[in-house]
């Protein structure tokens, strides 16, 4: 791959992501602060991603792969996605804010897979190739919240969020979509795969259901779905959790607040990705698995238990064990299904564990952590963190318990070339 391709690609992952990180996490921060949401509008609002999930693979199985270059429908869905972000950041109420954000994450969702394409395009070898360039969409999200909203403006401190200045970072992801639109009409051209038909089947992967006929299967399948209950509560309610009881650390003479503090989890993720295929080498796909369940249960105990106080560096370990709960689970689950699958049903079984996932597991887990916040609102603006935090500490241990007991050992081979 050319040098000057390889920075086009690096840069266009490093926008998509810095422009993911710079508003989803603190989100949930903004709304209950600047527009005095309660824990279901937060629910609805974060939901969007799985409507935006579940909506993704038509736009790009009916739209993207038959009929136009897949830069140029990332360019369009930016600069659409830009409009949207400046609409959030004037909203004045949850009323006018949600039907921005529902519409910025169908335009968004999609995009995560364009990126992809447009990459694969450009590749000899993929397996080594790709990592070089999707680590700086990791880089990016970083940079959003660490640098720019906790280091550079300081957006997340408890003073500058009453005072509302979180708009901020919807300004800031419109300017970024705007130049990542933009430039991805500059980007190596992305024609359309095939003109052949495709159908809602396909689009759904509904031909890999035959693949519940198999037990274990189905019983990873029911523990995907179920651990995105647990998993919801954290891109939910951590940022706003860390807001609420003031978290930050200290780092170059600055306070970092939420934003920052969150991205140790994706440096937490690029250090346990690595990890993953010597782990699951060493002790195969069930016990992986099984560690990253145990990482939620322990993750939401640190944060249930734990405090902004002396008990501060609970909070940096349960964050930074993101890495262990999304690798271990949702990393090993992509290569059990694909290995499952067999290469007909390969995409159809990814399609349908994303779906299953993404879009129902999660809009459920919104659901559910934001009746449970909810119901523990104990004043204006003020929770019973620890009763929130046990609640999917606990739901993660019995998903635990259900596939150690339920699923089969088998040995799965891990292929990372």
């Amino acid at each position: 791959m050319k040098k000057f391709i390889q920075f086009q690609l690096s840069l266009m992952m490093f926008l998509e992501f810095f422009i993911w990180g710079g508003w989803f996490v603190t989100m949930g921060i903004y709304l209950p602060n600047s527009l005095k949401t309660s824990g279901g509008e937060i629910a609805m609002a974060y939901s969007t991603q799985s409507w935006g999930a579940i909506i993704a693979p038509f736009i790009i199985g009916l739209i993207a792969d038959r009929f136009f270059n897949a830069e140029r429908i990332l360019g369009v869905l930016h600069l659409i996605g830009a409009l949207l972000m400046y609409q959030m950041a004037n909203a004045t109420d949850f009323s006018a804010f949600y039907p921005y954000v529902l519409g910025y994450m169908i335009a968004y969702m999609p995009t995560l897979a364009l990126v992809n394409s447009v990459s694969f395009n450009q590749m000899t070898d993929p397996s080594k190739q790709f990592p070089f360039i999707r680590v700086w969409g990791t880089i990016g999200w970083i940079v959003a919240g660490l640098v720019f909203i906790s280091l550079i403006f300081n957006w997340d401190s408890p003073e500058n969020v009453a005072q509302g200045a979180l708009k901020n970072t919807f300004f800031m992801t419109a300017i970024a979509s705007a130049i990542l639109g933009i430039f991805s009409f500059a980007l190596p051209k992305t024609p359309p795969k095939s003109d052949e038909k495709v159908t809602i089947s396909d689009i759904l992967g509904l031909e890999a259901l035959k693949l519940l006929g198999n037990k274990n299967f189905l019983v990873f399948f029911i523990a995907s779905i179920l651990i995105c209950i647990p998993l919801a509560f954290y891109y939910q309610h951590a940022g706003q959790y860390l807001g609420e009881i003031e978290a930050s650390i200290r780092l170059f003479g600055k306070d970092i607040g939420p934003a920052g503090l969150m991205t140790i989890g994706q440096m937490s993720e690029v250090l346990f990705m690595l990890l993953l295929p010597w782990f699951f080498k060493r002790f195969g796909f069930k016990k992986t698995l099984l560690v990253g369940m145990i990482a939620w249960t322990v993750r939401y105990a640190l944060f249930a238990y734990g405090n902004s106080g002396e008990l501060a560096f609970m909070l940096i370990v349960g964050i930074a064990l993101h890495g262990i709960c999304y690798d271990f689970f949702f990393v090993s689950g992509q290569i059990y299904t694909d290995s499952k699958a067999g290469e007909k049903f390969k995409s159809a079984a990814q399609g349908l564990i994303t779906l299953a996932t993404y879009g129902l597991g999660m809009l459920v887990g919104f659901y559910v952590a934001g009746k449970i916040t909810d119901a523990n609102l104990i004043g204006e603006g003020q929770h019973n963190w620890n009763s929130i935090w046990i609640f999917p500490a606990v739901f993660a241990a019995a998903v635990m318990v259900l596939f150690a007991i339920f699923f089969k050992n088998e040995k799965i081979e891990y292929k990372d070339s």
